[in-house]
């Protein structure tokens, strides 16, 4: 028996609703140094490495206290290769510590340190927040659409944002492969960012798009 979208979407948002920025421990905020931490999470999540890896790396980077622009550039080049191996990001290692303090200065020379001015440069428009955004080295447009897809849970004039991920994973599961569509079915932006990091968790295991649809049909 097919399963309703709402169905589909509960069983998502249950089991694996956890978005990036909370499995990367980030107290998500409209704040300056919570939005920069996500700034680094987007970053590292943007190479060719798995997602696990980048969030452990960025937790590592975290617990050595460069949570805020400031505390970054203060790093050295070593202490925050150090931190991104102890996270396993070995192979992206060097040139992510070069790319961490040339972003860092760049957002603090521009708008700083601070990620909402660079939203209100943009007049809040998602178009021109991801252009913003990909100024900053290491942001290229899928990092930029990580930042954004996450960052609508607080910045809720963005929404709906999702990306070509969430909505490759969103057709096959029988659900809306727009953003508009996908905000209908949830109650605020903040699950929608929730809804899309559950479809990006599912699309990493053919098990768990299993269990989704089995669930879902059962309940």
């Amino acid at each position: 028996m097919a399963s309703c979208p709402e169905s589909v979407v509960k069983v998502l948002l249950d089991r694996f609703g956890e978005t990036s920025a909370e499995q990367a421990s980030i107290q998500l905020d409209d704040k300056p140094a919570p939005l920069y931490e996500l700034l680094v999470l987007a970053t590292l999540l943007s190479a060719r490495i798995s997602g696990d890896v980048a969030i452990a790396a960025a937790k590592e980077l975290f617990d050595a206290g460069y949570r805020t622009p400031q505390r970054m550039r203060q790093a050295s080049w070593q202490d925050r290769v150090d931190a991104l191996g102890r996270g396993g990001y070995r192979r992206y290692d060097e040139r992510t510590s070069t790319m961490l303090d040339e972003a860092a200065a760049l957002l603090l020379d521009r708008w700083h340190g601070d990620l909402r001015q660079l939203r209100d440069d943009a007049g809040g428009d998602p178009k021109r927040i991801r252009e913003l955004l990909t100024e900053f080295k290491g942001i290229g447009p899928v990092g930029a659409d990580i930042f954004l897809r996450e960052v609508q849970a607080v910045w809720p004039d963005v929404a709906p944002c999702v990306d070509g991920r969430v909505t490759q994973e969103a057709k096959k599961l029988g659900l809306p492969t727009t953003a508009r569509g996908l905000f209908e079915l949830v109650d605020s932006p903040r699950d929608l960012a929730r809804l899309s990091s559950a479809l990006v968790n599912v699309s990493r295991s053919s098990r768990a798009a299993d269990e989704v649809k089995q669930a879902s049909s059962s309940a």
